[in-house]
């Protein structure tokens, strides 16, 4: 019965450490997703400037 408990918690925590390596990986992608359009924004303004100029 104790094996038993062991092997019910230790699949409960490999779930858990999976659903935040999940998390983690969605966070990551989006803040690169978030640094690319802002790259493109900031680049499209010096633009905008220099045709100013």
């Amino acid at each position: 019965m104790n094996l038993m408990n062991e092997d019910l918690a230790r699949a409960h925590m490999h779930a858990r450490l999976g659903e935040a390596q999940q998390l983690r990986e969605a966070k990551l992608a989006r803040a690169r997703r978030l640094s690319r359009k802002a790259e493109r924004a900031a680049q499209q303004a010096r633009l905008a400037l220099a045709r100013a100029l």
